[in-house]
């Protein structure tokens, strides 16, 4: 017995849905899950159903036989005209044969002979069949005066009669050329998210539109609407630390050292060529210069470039596995969450996810030993230099993402503690509205909140026994956030540490703060 999904397109007529059970019943087909809601769509059934693969293709065909069986997702055009027709008997009959002959779904039909315009009838259509438009107009103004108001297939003026087909129209507008049955199964996992978020009391709309919102923030701040924050700090005379804060997503930092160059996470995917032409502008471009990347987690927004880089990553056995899985929450307490899943397969094809490649892993050492060496309440699992400066890679507890990494610099106090610390009052309103949308998406961007909640206090006790240390030397520990500026605590708060600057494609740089 396999896992099969489809996509039933129904009449909204009583006993449709009973016709299509009967057909998988019959079959011995179990239905693991099935999402229909008129509200959204009235033809539109979502089918999770446990089968043999002979019996399965067996329901496909008998589906596709009584028309019930999706199989594709051309673009509709939508079409709104006005059309003078004569006032006499069977007059709107006429039209509607041609209506009828072009296989178009009417939408909206408006005609009142005591009205403002008593001659001229208001015309909205569906029409799947974009080679039909042209036949059908042209045969309307050989007979009728007509007006054209609206025409459109973007899939914008459509209406929720065809809600999942507008739906694949945006979809298509954010990730380019799909094909239809690639758009199907996408379909599938963003109805299944819904689902699940419709059963925690969230308007299944807007979870639709929040999704969409994800895919265009990220289009519409790539290319020539690129920007980036940048941090600059002087560590030692020959070695300068660059924080880049893109539009969407986490924090990029890039050590210059006379002897390399070092990056700790990338940001995503889709920013790839705009960071480098980022680095290019300050002068860091010469990426045969990069000569490593030490990945912090596995979520796209930290390592989706890490692929696109010739420069080897290092990351441990954990996140490398999460990289190859079809979720984030694998290895967590949380590892078998619906909305941890369907969140990463949106948001690794939006942001163009592109896992590391050149992989060096971190030795595999056991956390429970009691030998283990630790910086505060995290085992050391690894030393490494960038230039002269000493690193330690600590793990996690896992709080936000299993197999995570820390890495310090304990002499010269740099802390980059990835997502578990994080300065949000740094965040610029953009970004904040940005962040948001995976808060919403997974109800938390924690796998383990309580976890969370822990690491987050040994951290900050960690910064305050560096603070201490540092102070004869009348320095503080720079905390590197995942997300947001770099900082410092000042009576217990985050306060950014040096202001920044901002890079505008093609433009001059601007202070900012």
């Amino acid at each position: 017995m396999e896992q099969f999904s489809f996509i039933a397109c129904m009449p909204d007529r009583p006993g449709a849905l009973h016709r299509a059970a009967e057909i998988i019943t019959r079959y011995e087909g179990n239905i693991n899950r099935i999402q229909y809601d008129r509200r959204i769509d009235m033809h539109t059934v979502f089918f999770e159903v446990t089968a043999v693969p002979q019996a399965y293709e067996k329901i496909r065909e008998e589906l596709k036989k009584i028309g019930y069986l999706q199989t594709s997702l051309q673009p509709v055009a939508f079409l709104k005209f006005h059309i003078y027709l004569p006032n006499c008997p069977g007059a709107l009959f006429d039209l509607l044969n041609y209506i009828t002959s072009s296989e178009a779904n009417i939408t909206l039909l408006d005609f009142d002979d005591r009205g403002q315009h008593p001659e001229r009838l208001v015309v909205g259509l569906n029409i799947e069949n974009p080679g039909m438009i042209d036949a059908l107009l042209n045969q309307l103004k050989s007979g009728y005066r007509l007006e054209i108001l609206e025409y459109d297939t973007t899939g914008e003026k459509l209406d929720d009669t065809v809600f999942y087909l507008r739906l694949a129209q945006k979809l298509r507008s954010i990730l380019g050329s799909a094909e239809d049955a690639f758009l199907m199964r996408f379909l599938h996992d963003i109805n299944h998210i819904a689902q699940e978020l419709s059963n925690l009391r969230k308007d299944p709309i807007e979870v639709f539109e929040n999704i969409l919102k994800v895919g265009d923030c990220l289009n519409r701040t790539s290319g020539d609407n690129f920007y980036a924050d940048i941090q600059r700090i002087r560590i030692k005379d020959d070695i300068e630390l660059f924080c880049f804060q893109p539009p969407c997503g986490g924090n990029i930092y890039l050590f210059d050292t006379p002897s390399e160059r070092v990056m700790i996470d990338t940001g995503y995917g889709i920013y790839f060529q705009d960071i480098v032409n980022l680095l290019q502008h300050y002068g860091l471009g010469d990426l045969s210069r990069l000569k490593k990347i030490y990945i912090t987690h596995a979520d796209a927004d930290h390592c989706g470039a890490a692929g696109c880089f010739p420069a080897p990553s290092y990351l441990n056995r954990e996140t490398f596995l999460i990289t190859r899985e079809t979720s984030r929450a694998y290895g967590s307490s949380n590892q078998g969450c619906i909305l941890e899943e369907v969140y990463t397969k949106i948001i690794n094809l939006f942001s163009r996810f592109t896992p590391p490649a050149n992989i060096v892993l971190f030795p595999e050492v056991s956390l429970s030993g009691e030998t283990i060496e630790k910086r505060g309440a995290f085992p050391i699992i690894a030393r490494f230099r960038i230039g002269d400066l000493a690193f330690e890679a600590l793990a996690g507890m896992g709080g936000h993402m299993h197999g995570e990494v820390f890495y310090l610099c304990p002499e010269e106090g740099l802390l980059f503690p990835e997502d578990a610390v994080i300065n949000f009052k740094s965040l610029s309103s953009d970004r904040t509205e940005y962040n948001v949308l995976a808060d919403y998406l997974m109800t938390s961007v924690n796998v383990d909140s309580r976890l969370a909640r822990e690491e987050r206090k040994a951290l900050l006790s960690l910064i305050s026994e560096l603070d201490k240390k540092l102070a004869g030397r009348n320095r503080k520990c720079l905390i590197c956030c995942g997300h947001g500026s770099i900082s410092v605590m000042e009576d217990g708060k985050l306060v950014e540490y040096v202001g920044s600057e901002r890079y505008i494609a093609g433009q001059k740089c601007i202070p900012v703060s």
